[in-house]
Order: structure tokens, then sequence, then C-alpha cells
């Protein structure tokens, strides 16, 4: 249809958009909560939720198996492949996390894109559901795929798996460094949205925005005022002009054409109807005449005002009028206007509509892209975050690795290998080096066990050595503390192991400090000394060599080695003793028999001649006599020293020997107390056999027993009191005991070990061969003597061993076959003992 008419403008109140706001946010809000989900996102959690499926089984596998590379026993079996023992199982289908985050990024990025506006889409709030309701299920994927790799490190740091705390700390710096600038951006973006929306709907604009459609409908309505004010000038100036329409047509259109043009009308026609032209003005300058309808001629026809005629295509109006003097026929005139006329009012009257309708909907609006920006980041956040866990996984699972194999090689697994990866970069280099290192401490762990295994053979072969031999051996380090000690210097030391072992030697045998001192100053000699060690089972005389163990010109250390030389010492003085009295016995026995012989025959031939001092000459012969009977017995003595008859050893009852020989003392001495015991029973006749020679042995019991008897006669009455000499008998280690105990004098504190030495006396005129005597007999028997102090107080004590079956070869006296009777530390010296034999 050519044209249409214009409706008047709307007048009347403005709608509310505070109402309109809520009548559209109601639904939204209903929309977006949990009992009235749309049907969109209901199928998109739906659709998730059969996605996760089988990402769940998938997980709780990899949670599985991460939980076995925490926990499971690090160490491997030597006979499998140690880099396939480390390697850590698979963490399952990491794709669908990734798919996951791809997804939500590109969810994201595209609503990005429509709330910038490239990608043109009425922001409705239906659409605006639509996009918050994909990234929500975006979201809560990420939440889960997040919250199932969050669940796996907790696991590992509640075991206390390797590297679980910096694992913690990775995801945890770059979860805050993605919240940060995430938050930040949701809120200033919110911000932004409330404030453009804000300035957008004010009052103002509101105003602006009605009055531009008010401007479009005046410019209209003036543009019609205009056209039906010429309308009229025209009709007037025809119907002045009907006489000449009937006399000259042809003057009439040319009237007519003037008048238009003059008016600005392009197009002035007197019509009968819609079709039919009475007459027209030719100006023609429009291409084409749109005439009118027939229901706008027809009104027209019956008003007696210009109707204006809108155009429905093109820019051109139009207007009526009925004209009484041409018998009612219509007058239609047109003008042509700008397009702007024409659109104004339409695009106002739209944008007007449009722009009321945001405002009732702005509220929801504001709700739901702030939703949506919340989301966006939301997905962002989530995403960095579980970028920044796929991070840490991946940086922490070499680490994680080498600390495994790191805790295998401290428990002794030398054959821990890491499995390195070049795409780790310097990790993979540190991996690298961690095998080389495992595999030289290998090689070497194998060396040192091998080095080991022969040091240990040989600290056994050298234990077993030391424990052997008769030397006391001492081994000391650099500060001179005791290192090592063999059995037989802790029995010359007469000192237990606790006691040494960690000692400083100088302070725990204090004779040993003068040559340790020498050794000290001179590191490089050896140091040789002659010493005499007092210790509970008597003096003994010890050499002492101290060797210095150099390095590079530093005191390592140094070893000691004590050897006692007591018996041989007492045999080379027994022998050099021996050979004294063979040469005695042979240069002065000779010369003595014709020099008692000549006193004789002086005596009996001069005896009866001399007169004068006969008494005196008696007295001087008879000295000489005697004087050489003395030296004679004292000659025979040397000789019997000297020729020890070689005992003729046979098993004998030793307890009838000892039973006769006290009984001999005790009638003798009867005011002192003699005492009798044989295997710990006093006056038991039990009896006990040994091997040994009846009159050697016997001889020497009853010397001892001269010997104790002497001892206790030389203690004054008053202190002495009862004089008392025990005699027993024991049996110890295949060896029969003869202890011989009384409460006299005892034994010097001090060179008691020489008194069994020849010609050792502290008695006036003893010869000092009794003890050396009754020492070579025992050791001829194959037993030995040891002098002790009485351990009841006062006294002394003999112990004497004799052996229960004959050897061939006759072991040598010492501590280590002769029981010792310690004494007591802290006991008073006792005063010196006259221990002499009489032959």
């Amino acid at each position: 249809m050519p044209f249409l008419r214009r409706s008047p403008p709307v007048e009347g109140p403005a709608p509310d958009p505070e109402g309109a706001a809520r009548s559209s946010a109601e639904p939204v809000a209903e929309g977006a909560g949990e009992g009235s989900r749309p049907p969109a996102e209901e199928t998109a959690q739906g659709a998730g939720q059969e996605a996760v499926a089988p990402e769940a089984v998938a997980q709780e596998a990899a949670t599985q198996e991460t939980a076995s590379e925490f926990l499971a026993d690090p160490t491997p079996d030597p006979g499998t492949p140690l880099a396939e023992s480390l390697r850590p199982g698979p963490r399952g289908p990491g794709w669908i996390g990734a798919a996951v985050v791809v997804t939500a990024l590109v969810s994201a990025l595209a609503t990005f894109l429509i709330l910038a506006g490239v990608i043109r889409v009425t922001p409705t709030p239906a659409y605006g559901v639509t996009l918050l309701g994909i990234n929500a299920a975006l979201v809560l994927g990420l939440v889960f795929v997040i919250a199932w790799e969050a669940r796996v490190f907790l696991h590992a740091r509640k075991a206390n798996a390797a590297v679980a705390r910096l694992h913690s700390r990775i995801v945890g710096l770059f979860s805050l460094i993605a919240i940060l600038p995430t938050v930040l951006l949701a809120v200033v973006a919110s911000v932004t949205i409330d404030r453009g929306l804000s300035l957008g709907f004010t009052d103002r604009v509101r105003d602006v925005v009605l009055k531009s459609v008010e401007v479009a409908d005046a410019y209209q309505e003036n543009q019609c005022q205009s056209l039906a004010r010429e309308i009229r000038i025209l009709v007037d100036d025809l119907t002045r002009a009907r006489p000449n329409f009937d006399r000259d047509r042809a003057w009439f259109e040319n009237f007519l054409t003037t008048r238009a043009t003059n008016l600005g009308l392009p197009v002035a026609q007197i019509m009968r109807g819609p079709t039919d032209v009475v007459a027209r003005a030719k100006i023609d300058v429009l291409k084409q005449v749109r005439l009118p309808s027939a229901a706008a001629f027809e009104e027209a026809a019956t008003s007696t005002d210009p109707i204006c005629l809108l155009p429905s295509e093109g820019r051109v109006f139009a207007a009526l009028l009925r004209m009484p003097a041409y018998d009612d026929a219509v007058l239609m005139v047109q003008r042509e206007v700008s397009q702007l006329a024409i659109d104004f009012p339409g695009v106002s009257r739209a944008a007007a509509a449009e722009y009321l309708t945001y405002d009732s909907l702005r509220r929801s609006i504001q709700i739901t892209f702030a939703s949506v920006f919340l989301l966006i980041a939301l997905i962002a956040l989530l995403s960095a975050v579980w970028f920044g866990m796929n991070f840490a996984n991946r940086f922490v699972a070499p680490i994680r690795r080498l600390i495994n194999a790191a805790d295998q090689v401290a428990s002794g697994n030398f054959y821990a290998q890491v499995p390195t990866k070049k795409t780790s970069g310097d990790l993979a280099h540190l991996g690298e080096s961690f095998n080389k290192m495992t595999q030289e401490l290998r090689r070497q762990h194998t060396g040192l066990i091998a080095a080991n295994d022969l040091i240990d053979t040989r600290r056994r072969f050298t234990e077993a050595v030391l424990s052997g031999v008769s030397p006391g051996v001492i081994g000391l380090d650099a500060a001179g503390f005791v290192t090592i000690a063999n059995p037989a210097a802790e029995r010359m030391l007469d000192l237990e192991s606790e006691a040494l072992i960690g000692q400083p030697l100088a302070r725990a045998v204090p004779e040993l400090a003068p040559v340790l001192a020498e050794s000290e100053s001179r590191p490089r000699a050896l140091q040789q000394q002659q010493l005499q060690l007092t210790r509970s089972r008597g003096e003994r005389t010890v050499t002492v060599r101290v060797t210095s163990e150099q390095a590079q010109g530093t005191s390592r250390g140094s070893v000691v080695t004590l050897d006692d030389i007591t018996d041989l010492v007492q045999a080379q003085r027994s022998s050099a003793w021996g050979d004294v009295a063979r040469r005695i016995a042979h240069e002065i026995k000779n010369p003595l028999t014709p020099i008692q012989l000549s006193a004789e025959r002086i005596r009996r031939k001069y005896g009866k001649v001399i007169t004068a001092d006969k008494e005196v000459f008696d007295q001087c012969t008879a000295t000489i006599v005697r004087q050489v009977d003395e030296i004679k017995r004292m000659v025979d003595e040397f000789s019997a020293f000297a020729r020890m008859p070689k005992p003729a050893i046979a098993p004998n009852d030793l307890t009838e020997i000892a039973k006769q020989n006290l009984f001999m003392m005790r009638v003798a001495h009867p005011d002192i107390d003699f005492a009798f015991s044989a295997q710990g029973g006093a006056g038991s006749a039990e009896k006990i056999v040994a091997a040994f020679d009846i009159r050697l042995l016997s001889q020497v019991i009853t010397n001892i027993l001269k010997n104790a008897v002497e001892a206790v006669a030389e203690v004054p009455p008053a202190e002495l009191g009862k004089g008392k000499i025990a005699l027993s008998l024991a049996v110890e280690d295949g060896f029969a005991v003869i202890t011989v105990t009384d409460n006299g004098k005892g034994f010097p504190v001090e060179g008691r070990q020489r008194l069994l030495e020849p010609y050792m006396t502290t008695r006036e005129g003893g010869t000092g061969l009794g003890l050396a005597i009754v020492s070579k007999v025992l050791e001829e028997h194959g037993g030995g003597i040891a002098l002790n102090d009485n351990p009841a107080g006062r006294g002394g004590q003999v112990q004497m061993r004799v052996p229960r079956e004959h050897g061939p070869e006759p072991s040598a006296p010492g501590p280590q076959t002769s029981p010792v009777t310690t004494e007591e530390k802290g006991a008073a010296p006792t005063a010196p003992r006259i221990a002499e034999m009489h032959a």
C-alpha cells in the first residue's frame, strides 16, 4: 500500500522501570534456583555426570597407584631392574582433566567475546541464563578435577610421602598467584558493568530518549501542517479560478502548474476518484506519482480538513482536500522530504521501546552478567590452579623419585637407580648424577666390604695371636689412651679390660709413665726398660718395650709389649750361683781337710809340751777345727745346691707326709698352735695323691714349717699373743696345693720375689739358700712357690704347688700355675720375715 495514515502521538504516564525490572528479574531468579533449573542446564549437568563416571573410576585407580608409590617399601629386589622398581605408576587418564580445562577456557573466551560485543548477540535474560548454566557446569567439572588431584597429594602429605610439603607449597603458591589477579579482575568487571549500566539508565538519559521520539513525531507533524497549509492556499486560488476552468482548460492547467511550482509542490492533481484525474500540474519532478487509496479518497471527500498521508515506502508526503467549487472533487498534492524525516521517528520509537525494555530488565541483566563474569573468573582461577597442580606434579615427580632412591641408599640398597627423561632438564641431569653416584657408591661399598672382610680376618688372626702369646701387648693411640690389650697384659697388670681400655696407660699403670714419657720425647727410637711390678700375686720383673707408629712424620700411636722375665732372671741367677757353688766346692773344700788335720795334729803333738798358756793354745786349735767344720758345712750346702739330685718322682700320699712333718714340729714347739686341713675340712684324713719325691718334698715341707716357726719366734710375745701355724692341702686344676700360713712377721713388701734367689737373706748368719733350694725342688717337680701375706691379718703365707700327675716337662712356676692369695688392699705392711732354710 502506498500510504499509511499517521496516528496521533501517544500521551500518558511512562512505564515504571523498577517494576519492569522486578517482573523480569523474578523468573530469572527462579530459574537460577536449585528447584527450577532450566532444562538446558539440567541437560548439560546430566551430560557432565555421564562424562565424569569413567573419569572417577580412572582417578580412583590413579589414587591407589599414587598412594602405593608413596607408601610402598622403597627397597627393590636386587634381582629386578631397579629403574623399573622406582618408576612411578600411571596416574590415570590425565587427558580428562586437560579436556575439561580446555573446554572451560574456550567457553570462558566465547562468553567474554559475547560480552565484549565481538560476537553480536542480544543480551536477554534467557541467553544470560544459558551462558550461566554452561559455565557453571564447567566450573563444577573443574572443581571435581581439582578436588581429585588435591585428594591425591593431601593423601600423600598425610602419609608423609617424599616432597609432599614441597608439593603443597608449590600448589599453594600457584593458587595464590592465580587467585589474586582473577578475583581483582572479577571485582573490577562487576563494578564496571554496574557503573556502566547505571550511567546508561539515569533520568537524564531516559528523558533524552523519550524526547527524541517526541522530536521525530513533531518533525512529521510539522511536515503535515506545512503541506496542509499549502494545499488550502492552492484550493483557494483554484476556487477563484473556477470560471476559467470551464472556459480555458489549458490556461487553468498552466495556472495550476504555476501555483504549485510557487508553493514548492512537485505534484498537484484534481481528482474525482482514486484513478480519475481531472487536471494536473505539469511539473513531473517526481519520477512516479503514488495515488491515494480509495479509503483515503473517500475520507477526504467527506472531510472539510486536509488529510495528511505518510508514505509507507519512499519519502513522499501527500495531502488531500475536498474542493466544493469543483463539485466536491479532491485536490491531491505531494512533496518529497529527506529520508531522515521518514526513518527518524521509527528509529526513535524503536530505540525508546528497547531502552524502556532494558531499563525494566536492568537489575536482572546486572545479576546475570555479574554471575557470568564471576564464572569466567572461576574458570580462569580453577584452570590456573589445575595448571599449577599439573606443573607441581611434573616438577616434584623427579624429586620424589630421587628422594625415594636416596632413602633406599640410606637404608643400604646401593642398587637404587632413578629413571630420567631428557624433558626434565636440570632434574634429569641431577638424576643422572645420582645414578652415577650410586654406581660409584656400590663399587666402593663392594670394595669396602671386601676390605672389611680382609681386615676382620686379619683382626681375628691378630686377636688369636695376641690371646695366645705369653707377652702382654697393649695398643695406644696418639694421645696415649689404651685401645687394645691382650689377656696376658691384663694378667700382668692385674687389671680388668674395662679398667684398662679407653684409659691413659700412664694413669692406669703409673710404673710405665717414665718409659712412655721417654718414648714420647723420642718417638722414632725403640724404648726398652726393665721394671719391677708389684701386684697382688707378688713382685714380678717385667721388660717393657715401646714402639711408636709413625705416619708422614706424625705419631699415630704406639705398641707396648710386656715380658714377664721373673722366672728367667731367677733361673739365670740360680745357674750363675750354681756355677759359683761348684767353684767354691772345688776350690775351698780341698784345702779344708789338710787345715783341719793340721790343727788336730798340732793340738795332739804340742798339747802336752806347751805348759804356758795351754788354755789359750787349746782354745785356738779348737776354734780352728770348729770353724773349718763350719766352712765345710757351708761348702756342703753350696755343693748340695749346685748338685741338686734328680728327684725320684712317683705317686705318693701327700696327706700322710704333711701330717708326719707337722707332727714333728708340734712336738718340737708345743707353745705354738699347729692346725691341719685337707680339702677344706679341719682334721680331715682324706687322702690326696700327687707325684713327688718323698725325701725332697718332706725336706721342703719341714723347712717351710721351720721358717714359719722362726717368723713367729721373732715377734715379741706381748705383740704376738699365741703363735699359730696352719698347714692345709687342696686340689686345684690338676695340682696339689700346700699352703702354710703363720701369724709371724710376714714377708717384706718390696724384693719379696728375690727371697727365692740364692744367697738372698734378711737374717744374720743365714746363707740365703733355703728358699732357693725349695723353689728349685718344686721346679724340678713341675710345680711352683708363691710368697703372699696372711689373708687373715699379720703374718705370711706360702703356697706350693705339686702336679698330681708327673709330666714329661716340668712347668715353670709363676702366676699362671700357682694360686696366689691376693694381699688385701690397704692393709698395713708387715715386718720383714727372715726366710731361711737349714740343711
